[in-house]
């Protein structure tokens, strides 16, 4: 099986999610020379035998999991990320929420892969429109640095991994990322971080200026 791209996807206790946005991701992968990565982080639901059952019907699925022995800590969605890089085959890695589906066959095939496998574009931000009608857009970046407070201000969390009931998993500025396999090891670090007040509203500060300086 062909694979250019590896979509990876971290879950945990998320079967209905699993059930509504999971086909959309393995349509887009049957489409595009693509395979879909979910990492199963600990889920007490019924998350693992929908898997299977999706695992079943699709070629494109690989399953894996963060196992039990990893005690919870603030790092938990970074090692999960790291165990779905090591079963990625594709050189484009994307880092995708299955919250966060895409609507349109063409959030693939609008990425620029060629030159993130050039890497001549170091790390692509995807911004999924939530309707039919918007079409998806995504923000190039020649360096990953540049993206760094975008990362860090919408993957923070309160520092107790899952069990976080405040700023876990609080995008609302990207939908997902793309990047060379080589540079993910660089990112990762910038998930996860319990960022104090001072430096959340510096990350915060960062991001305006960047999107007023892209805006004018």
């Amino acid at each position: 099986m062909n694979v250019r791209t590896s979509i990876i996807i971290v879950v945990h206790d998320q079967e209905e999610e699993l059930r509504q946005n999971l086909p959309a991701f393995l349509q887009i992968a049957e489409k595009h020379d693509a395979e879909v990565i979910v990492v199963d982080d600990m889920s007490s639901d019924e998350t693992a035998d929908v898997l299977k059952q999706f695992k079943a019907s699709s070629d494109r699925l690989y399953i894996t999991f963060l196992p039990n022995s990893v005690v919870i800590n603030p790092n938990r969605q970074r090692l999960a990320l790291v165990i779905g890089m090591k079963a990625a085959k594709g050189s484009c890695i994307i880092l995708a929420d299955i919250k966060r589906p895409p609507v349109s066959d063409d959030w693939l095939e609008q990425l620029p892969i060629d030159d993130i496998e050039k890497k001549l574009t170091e790390i692509v931000l995807i911004y999924t429109g939530r309707k039919q009608a918007v079409p998806p857009r995504h923000q190039e970046w020649t360096y990953w640095q540049d993206a760094s407070a975008i990362i860090m201000k919408a993957e923070r969390h309160s520092g107790r991994g899952h069990k976080a009931k405040w700023l876990k998993f609080r995008r609302g500025v990207y939908d997902a990322i793309a990047i060379h396999r080589d540079n993910m090891y660089l990112v990762l670090p910038l998930f996860d971080n319990p960022l104090k007040s001072i430096r959340l509203w510096s990350c915060r500060l960062k991001v305006y200026c960047k999107n007023l300086f892209n805006r004018s």
